[in-house]
């Protein structure tokens, strides 16, 4: 897993910076309590993915360690399925076949805009990818991006506590593992 980013809000469609400004204190109080909120249970995935492999005969193990993708080198070899870097020294570092790599990219609150006007009602939202290289070929062999968005039942504007929204975080946390889980459930 690569590390996990804080917590926080984004606002996608306020693109230029008076535009980010103003979403960004227009909604400053929910971005003050999305930094407050944990992100233990994404933490675990790796965890609930060793037992589902185990409890199918696969000799799995976690790596506890977090994995740095930038920091590996481009791959020697471009190509359809194809990694651009090159996993293949984590063969001998980890002594495994194949890695499971989960990376988000963004964790907490979307809010969705036309410039300065909001066109949506905030979402617990993740954002990521997650994939498997076989290390000998340094191939994918399953690749899945994560994309969850899921809005609050109910009221979303509750400040300071935001009760539904963080419902909706929660929510969109355990979507996500599912998303993950799902191929290695058959």
């Amino acid at each position: 897993m690569t590390p996990l980013p804080a917590v926080d809000t984004w606002f996608p469609g306020a693109s230029c910076l008076l535009c980010l400004a103003a979403a960004s204190a227009s909604n400053s109080e929910l971005t003050d309590h999305a930094r407050t909120l944990p992100r233990d249970d994404l933490s675990g995935l790796k965890v609930e993915l060793v037992q589902r492999l185990a409890a199918k005969g696969i000799d799995a193990q976690i790596i506890e360690s977090d994995l740095d993708v930038k920091a590996l080198p481009d791959a020697p070899n471009k190509g359809p399925n194809l990694a651009d870097k090159d996993f293949r020294a984590l063969q001998g570092k980890y002594g495994v076949d194949k890695i499971v790599v989960i990376s988000v990219s963004n964790i907490g609150f979307e809010r969705t805009y036309s410039a300065y006007f909001p066109t949506a009602e905030p979402k617990g939202a993740i954002q990521g990818v997650a994939y498997m290289v076989d290390l000998g070929s340094n191939a994918y062999e399953w690749y899945q991006p994560l994309s969850v968005r899921k809005a609050a039942d109910g009221h979303w504007d509750e400040a300071p506590k935001f009760p539904g929204l963080t419902n909706a975080y929660f929510q969109a946390i355990e979507l996500s593992k599912d998303e993950v889980l799902q191929p290695f459930s058959r």
